[in-house]
């Protein structure tokens, strides 16, 4: 029977795993190392199927004028909220190709067996709950802000966001509170989710562990959620057709950048 892993542990003392100190070139080789994954595995594909069906759900509410027209920058910008719980198969291919064992689609999909299964849900529901709640947040900005109105196009809402002060003051409302939500994120989730996959921990010690490891290294870490940040907003940029290989090299990278940041 396959184990389930507590959100915490319960009368047992484990030792916290060490954490390094790194830098700016440890984040190079682990992007370096990324993209040479993902050459090895390009699973651009599965992340088409799984862009498109939500992207064009989006479109669809727009085109019918729903009120998710305010809320799209919150969404897009919110991917990077459960991008990590979503790349679990990739930091498992990643993983097994650094061991020199044999990878594939099926191996990721095993990962749906693994005995850290529930402590990996655990921490993709809290992941989860986060993003909630930022697009809580920004609902309830938006409608401090301009009221129960939106705009019939997107021209409109453009215009309305870009060419009033009330506009920009939800511009730099809406940024200040999504880097709070973004510093929450990453410190939660920047190792925690590779390590459910690498270790025999709970879920509360690998949390612990990812927290640990971003007060270590406060700027490195910055450069790093900038860094995934930036390379999202290229995949935005592209009409969506870039995130089918942001999003691998990243997932891979990140596997990289937690055996760099937490000693074996």
């Amino acid at each position: 029977m396959a184990k389930l892993h507590a959100l915490h542990d319960a009368g047992t003392v484990l030792d916290e795993p060490l954490v390094r100190r790194i830098g700016p070139a440890d984040l190079r080789q682990a992007l370096a190392a990324g993209i040479d994954d993902f050459k090895a595995m390009p699973t651009h594909a599965f992340f088409i199927v799984l862009i498109y069906p939500v992207l064009g759900l989006v479109l669809a509410r727009i085109i019918l004028g729903s009120d998710v027209l305010p809320l799209l920058f919150p969404l897009m910008s919110g991917f990077a909220l459960v991008g990590p719980f979503a790349a679990i198969g990739l930091y498992e291919l990643s993983r097994r190709r650094e061991r020199g064992q044999a990878f594939s689609l099926a191996h990721a999909l095993r990962m749906l067996r693994s005995p850290a299964i529930g402590s990996i849900a655990a921490l993709g529901a809290l992941m989860l709950a986060v993003f909630v709640v930022w697009i809580t947040t920004a609902q309830l900005l938006y409608q401090a802000t301009f009221g129960s109105h939106v705009p019939a196009t997107v021209g409109g809402f453009l215009q309305e966001v870009f060419a009033t002060g009330r506009g920009w003051a939800l511009i730099l409302a809406g940024n200040l509170l999504g880097l709070v939500f973004s510093a929450v994120a990453l410190s939660l989730s920047v190792v925690s989710f590779p390590m459910l996959i690498d270790r025999d921990v709970s879920a509360a010690t690998a949390v612990r562990t990812s927290i640990r490891a971003v007060a270590a290294n406060p700027a490195t870490m910055a450069l790093w959620g900038l860094t995934v940040a930036g390379a999202l907003a290229l995949g935005f940029l592209t009409l969506f057709l870039g995130l089918a290989v942001v999003l691998p090299v990243l997932g891979h990278a990140t596997w990289h950048l937690y055996r760099r940041v937490v000693a074996s």
